[in-house]
Formats: structure tokens, sequence, C-alpha cells
């Protein structure tokens, strides 16, 4: 194992379980070297990214606001 590696797995074992899961599932996905089933843009990344900062301050949709996208989608 290059120390890289190491230094990359230590710092995911810091991370909490549920962005442990998505690290091993990424590590996994890479060493099959399958291309990935989706592929997401610059921009999207970016995205993901501050929607887990997001999370991790513990900002989420109220009731309110998610009943008011349903309804602006008819759902």
């Amino acid at each position: 194992m290059t120390k890289l590696l190491e230094h990359g797995i230590k710092a995911v074992e810091a991370l909490p379980p549920d962005r442990q899961d998505i690290a091993g599932r990424l590590l996994l996905e890479f060493a099959r070297q399958a291309p990935p089933e989706y592929t997401l843009t610059p921009e999207q990344v970016e995205e993901v990214r501050l929607a887990l900062e997001e999370m991790d301050r513990g900002e989420f949709a109220t009731d309110e606001e998610v009943e008011a996208v349903w309804r602006k989608f008819g759902l």
C-alpha cells in the first residue's frame, strides 16, 4: 500500500459511518475498473459538496419547503 493511500484511508476512518460507506463504494468501484454508472459534471460535484456541507451543519428543508416543491411539480 502506498503512503498516499494509507493517509487517505486514515482520513476516511475519521469520517462518520455513512460517509465511510460512500468512500468504500467509490473505492470498490474504482478498483473494479469499470466505467461508473453515472458521471457527474464538475458543477454537479460542486453541488454535492455544498449539499454535504449543509447536511453536516444540520441545514435541512422545513416540511413547508418540501411541500412547496411537491406542489410546484404537481406531486
